[in-house]
């Protein structure tokens, strides 16, 4: 939503300022949206923070009466989008010759343009657990088993999870709404099956891998072979660097020769990903010697002079 106002008033100034009454940067980019003064609330006029509430109230009751049921977030995002649609069919407040979207029309071209994008998520300091995980909303989400026991950043939007440390993106999870559910990626327990390759068979992040079929079948037949989860573990730890499409492709290969080893697919991964050869050189054959060469001892003789000895 966009407006033309010469000031706002911020409902809640405690979260949008700190102790000097400065802004957040969250909060000033999502200023930066709308063409006003922000200033916030005055403490005990209880009438200036309700008006805020009240319009909230009256779009929540036009967009949400009746009430409905969805079964995924497009579907709503859909059904808002349509009611969006009919709301702004109705006659402007203050002039009714006009409707809301038409209104709109005319105020878009000078509205500003946004600069900075406002990042919509709520952040949760979390320590990551023992057993790689963080704990939200009831939920278990897993962390690449290198920062365990550190504090990370749980960023939640409406639809994903990511993890940041250091300033970087370590894990990103699709948000699950479902109480008591471990979301888990195995590659995050890849430097524990380094260690303990035996879990591979029954570590639950393991047990329910969604692998590719040409990967999930040299699985299972390595794991019929002796020492065959090292065997397999291996071929993860390059599969993790080279990709995992040349990781299937090389699993597809070797079960074309009909012969599944460890080597034979760390072999097949190594020939995929090899770097390009250089062109060998065409010689050419018909080369003349122009200047023959000559053999003369003059030249150690200089050699052997004073003036090269040391």
């Amino acid at each position: 939503m966009f407006f033309m106002n010469e000031a706002g008033r911020s409902g809640n100034y405690k979260p949008a300022f700190n102790n000097h009454l400065r802004f957040f940067g969250s909060y000033f980019s999502e200023s930066l949206y709308v063409l006003l003064e922000l200033f916030e609330c005055t403490p005990a006029a209880g009438w200036e923070k309700g008006q805020v509430e009240n319009q909230v109230g009256n779009v929540r009751e036009w967009l949400f009466t009746p009430r409905a049921k969805f079964n995924t977030f497009d579907d709503l995002n859909l059904w808002l989008e349509k009611r969006c649609e009919d709301l702004a069919s109705r006659k402007y407040p203050t002039l009714s010759s006009q409707t809301i979207a038409e209104c709109y029309r005319q105020e878009q071209p000078l509205l500003r343009q946004i600069t900075t994008p406002f990042a919509g998520y709520i952040e949760h300091l979390l320590k990551d657990s023992r057993t790689c995980l963080v704990r939200l909303d009831r939920n278990n989400y897993s962390v690449p088993a290198q920062w365990v026991g550190q504090i990370v950043s749980v960023r939640v939007t409406a639809y994903s999870l990511t993890i940041v440390a250091a300033g970087e993106i370590i894990a990103e999870h699709q948000r699950s709404f479902i109480r008591d559910e471990m979301v888990c990626n195995p590659w995050h327990y890849l430097s524990v099956l380094e260690k303990k390759p035996g879990a591979l068979r029954h570590g639950i992040p393991f047990v329910s891998w969604d692998l590719p079929e040409p990967i999930q079948q040299v699985r299972t037949k390595l794991l019929q072979q002796d020492k065959g989860d090292k065997a397999f573990v291996d071929c993860l730890l390059l599969a993790k660097e080279v990709g995992i499409d040349a990781f299937e492709l090389a699993c597809k290969l070797t079960l074309e020769s009909g012969v599944v080893t460890g080597s034979i697919v760390l072999n097949e991964i190594r020939r995929l990903t090899e770097p390009d050869r250089p062109k060998a050189l065409n010689a050419c054959h018909d080369l003349q010697l122009t200047t023959e060469p000559q053999a003369s001892f003059e030249h150690y003789d200089q050699l052997l002079g004073g003036h090269y000895v040391h």
